[in-house]
């Protein structure tokens, strides 16, 4: 057995089934082993940021991790940018990347590259060389041990290709469960002590805290305290619809966010992070936690976040409260002009039961979150990290986690064209994705941004450097091209049948929403 076979059995032994990968001549012998441990899927894509992208929104929707196979560093640099969004998703995945051989680095050859350093900026918890082929097998353990957490992260195992060709591999594993960390009672008692107050509170919810189970505790929390509930502005994955316990969002825009937590006394952390704004601005705050504002941490990411709530209902007496729940309802499709608006009618109107949403949409998916929060309950996936290009990818990787369930792609034009090829990896496997693609030819979120940071000679040349016409993009043409079928839509009449038709097609599709 080579040190390939070994990391691969490896990795089924530990749970690991998917492997996203844009493989090279140092990979080599790791896709051989794929003919002989068939339990681990391999998922080609056409560029790295596709494959990163996908394991994140597969361990988003799983819970556990998915493999990366990268081409030494050029490879992991192309697919960094969704490997960020990963590390802010607190994601647990395991990034493998092939090396040279260990004899030929001396050489420095033309793709040799200090892979470390550019792997440490989104996996900074684990990056580690296998050595020898009698040790890439436990390297794989340690590697997986690290992503899964607590908390979950980007864990990274470099693989020279002798390491891998070599013989001596020895199979490693099963993964032992990591625990998460109990919070204290102490903590418990001082944030049911904050609220007991009956100052103005608000429990600002991450990471775990966004399952329907853990929301519903803090729903009686809520309850009984009258503290109001929030998350942060891109969680990674969010349980909502009707029935479940419906919580805000944060704003984007500093100067709103100020406002949103303007009367808070008491800011509870719940496995979340104070508000900070996303770009520092002339005149505006960074910090954006009111004066004269207590902050209390009840959990950290690393927490057992589920428990905490948990904890702070018993502390509370809140086990027998009725949380709040969303109320079922559905907008009515508009008709006529098509807007952000009325798109977001249409969308509300027909999403699925069950739907999983990756929302890369930027700007003109806003209004999508507000008219389907009464919808059959669903899952939405953000944009964690704000790199765009994390859409079309994440939504793959959520396919293949749940291939029962339908995926719903909100995209941008210009985010699309970051990662456009995931699009071919869904027509491959035949994944149950239909893409919403929001086409106003322009990156009309830096229109807004250019003048927030107060730029000086922001005129035609500037703005050229930020509208995507001249020629126009034909999306459908594209999506057709990549064995998609494709609907362009021009008024809300036209949106409702194309995207009613999409849903109802097998297989991947697109409807282009011009507006």
């Amino acid at each position: 057995m080579n040190g390939a076979q070994s990391l691969v059995r490896t990795l089924v032994r530990c749970g690991v089934d998917t492997c996203f990968m844009n493989p090279g001549t140092s990979e080599m012998h790791l896709v051989a082993t794929l003919d002989a441990v068939p339990e681990l899927r391999g998922v080609l894509t056409l560029f790295e940021g596709v494959a990163t992208g996908a394991a994140d929104g597969y361990g988003r929707m799983a819970g556990r991790p998915a493999a990366t196979l990268l081409h030494l560093g050029p490879g992991l640099g192309n697919g960094l940018a969704n490997l960020h969004n990963a590390r802010r998703a607190r994601t647990p995945m395991l990034n493998i990347v092939g090396d040279h051989a260990t004899y030929h680095k001396k050489f420095d050859a033309p793709l040799e590259s200090d892979i470390e350093s550019i792997a440490r900026s989104v996996s900074p918890g684990f990056v580690r060389w296998a050595s020898a082929p009698e040790t890439v097998g436990a390297d794989a353990v340690e590697a997986l041990r690290a992503a899964l957490g607590p908390p979950g992260q980007v864990a990274t195992l470099v693989v020279p290709a002798d390491v891998a060709w070599e013989p001596g591999g020895v199979v490693a594993g099963p993964l032992p469960p990591t625990p998460r960390p109990t919070v204290d009672d102490e903590r418990v008692a001082e944030v049911a002590a904050a609220l007991r107050t009956g100052e103005p509170a608000l429990l600002l919810l991450g990471t775990a805290a966004l399952s329907a189970a853990a929301l519903r505790s803090a729903g009686r929390v809520a309850a009984v305290s009258g503290a109001r509930l929030a998350t942060e502005t891109f969680p990674a994955r969010l349980s909502r619809g009707a029935g479940l316990v419906p919580v805000e969002r944060l704003p984007y825009l500093g100067e709103m966010v100020v406002d949103f937590l303007r009367d808070v006394r008491h800011l509870v952390l719940v496995g979340a992070e104070p508000p900070v704004s996303f770009f520092a601005y002339p005149g505006k705050p960074s910090w954006l936690v009111p004066e004269g504002c207590h902050l209390h941490r009840l959990a950290t990411v690393a927490d057992d976040v589920p428990g905490s709530l948990e904890a702070l209902v018993d502390q509370l007496g809140a086990g027998r409260a009725a949380p709040v729940v969303a109320e079922a309802w559905r907008p009515q499709a508009a008709s006529g002009e098509l807007t952000a608006r009325s798109a977001a009618s249409v969308l509300g109107a027909a999403l699925p039961e069950g739907a999983i949403v990756s929302d890369d949409g930027v700007t003109s998916s806003l209004a999508c979150a507000l008219a389907t929060a009464g919808c059959p309950p669903h899952d939405w996936l953000y944009l964690t990290g704000g790199a765009i290009g994390q859409g079309l990818p994440v939504a793959v990787g959520a396919a293949v986690a749940c291939p029962e369930r339908p995926v719903i792609s909100l995209q941008a034009d210009g985010a699309a064209m970051y990662t456009f090829q995931a699009l071919w990896t869904m027509a491959r496997l035949g994944l149950q994705v239909t893409t919403v693609l929001f086409n106003n030819r322009s990156y009309a979120i830096l229109n807004m941004e250019l003048q927030r940071v107060g730029a000086e000679g922001n005129g035609q040349r500037a703005a050229e450097m930020l509208e995507l016409g001249r020629p126009d993009i034909d999306f459908c043409q594209l999506a057709r091209g990549l064995g998609l079928e494709a609907w362009r839509a021009t008024s809300a009449d036209e949106l409702a049948a194309g995207l009613g038709a999409a849903l109802a097609t097998p297989g991947p599709t697109l409807v282009e929403v011009v507006l």
